[in-house]
């Protein structure tokens, strides 16, 4: 178990992740779909990660990714890092500015009850050419598996947060701590974890980050760097996904991204491309893309504001959300395209 002691600058910057990480979350769902047991709770999921396997592509990328990382318990860090929450592309350029002092020596923890190969030695060493294969396995695994759900889950991600935000306003940090995961429990001023890991640690000075996921396994995962916020990912409950495919005729029309970004702008009114792409939980090059698609097929129409672009949604896209029976429905994702990222084994 690991207690973290919490000081006073600590708690009172506890906050919320802005979202969901790209990387971090494919790397988590990679290692805890090995277990059939835990994949049980993710069939969906599951189930697409066996389908990819039958892409090269993400064939080639799931073995690349399941010997170069432990199956189970704790991840190298640096693979996990704080920054890159805006795309798959961002969290890769975080790993890859990794001082490579710092991955082998995380790397070489990571490694002490694994054979040795001479892939996993060079990625302990840092060799810039596995650290690209590594970067081109996750983009091509999370393409095929994570990406045709990644709407859906970041929209239960906002919703958890939303849930939790309340129970922090109405009864204080001591129940929302308490209500997170079972293993987490708050004994003033130490809150205990039960993650892959033990020990006795002061704060950080610079806060608590809460990540609530449905991909981080069956323990809470703790980040703890010094200079950072202490990150706490804890797992929530898997929503189900894609249940009303069938229903959704929107989704297959459009895809389900862009409907989430039609959607999104009927909810909440005109929004900027940066406020688009966060409220979506898509990278800003993506939300840009997605609007100009839209805004071609004259169901957004968009207005310089400044350095900033603002769209709105027009009456062809109101009148396409609500449909013939005025209802625009649940949005839910399409089939995903099989990556294409040819990788070559050293």
């Amino acid at each position: 178990m690991l207690r973290l002691q919490l000081g006073s600058a600590d708690l009172c910057r506890v906050r919320f992740a802005d979202r969901l990480h790209p990387v971090a979350n494919a790397l988590l769902a990679g290692q805890w779909l090995r277990d059939p047991t835990v994949a049980a709770l993710a069939p969906a999921l599951a189930e697409r990660a066996v389908a990819a396997e039958g892409t090269p592509a993400a064939q080639a990328a799931t073995a690349i990714l399941r010997h170069l990382l432990p199956g189970q318990g704790r991840l190298p860090d640096f693979v996990t890092p704080f920054a890159g929450l805006e795309s798959v592309e961002a969290g890769l350029e975080a790993i890859r500015a990794t001082p490579a002092r710092r991955v082998r020596a995380e790397v070489t923890l990571a490694y002490a009850d694994t054979p040795v190969s001479p892939l996993r030695r060079r990625f302990a060493a840092a060799d810039p050419e596995v650290l690209d294969l590594f970067g081109g396995a996750v983009r091509a695994w999370f393409d095929a598996v994570l990406e045709p759900h990644w709407a859906e889950l970041t929209s239960a991600y906002r919703q958890q947060v939303a849930a939790a935000s309340q129970r922090l306003a109405q009864h204080g940090l001591a129940r929302l701590f308490s209500g997170l995961h079972p293993g987490i429990r708050w004994r003033e001023p130490v809150l205990e974890v039960h993650t892959w890991w033990d020990g006795d640690l002061p704060g950080t000075g610079h806060g608590l980050i809460l990540l609530p996921s449905p991909l981080a396994g069956p323990r809470p995962r703790v980040l703890l760097q010094q200079g950072h916020p202490i990150l706490l990912v804890y797992p929530v409950v898997m929503p189900t996904l894609g249940a009303s495919a069938a229903a959704d005729s929107l989704g297959r029309l459009l895809g389900v991204t862009r409907a989430l970004v039609l959607r999104r702008l009927a909810a909440d009114g005109g929004l900027t491309t940066t406020v688009l792409s966060r409220s979506v939980g898509i990278s800003l090059s993506s939300a840009s893309e997605h609007a100009h698609a839209l805004r071609t097929a004259g169901l957004v129409a968009s207005v310089r504001e400044g350095g900033a672009v603002r769209h709105h949604l027009t009456s062809l896209g109101a009148s396409l959300l609500r449909g013939p029976s005025g209802d625009a429905g649940e949005s839910v994702p399409t089939a995903g395209q099989a990556a294409r990222w040819p990788p070559v084994l050293p």
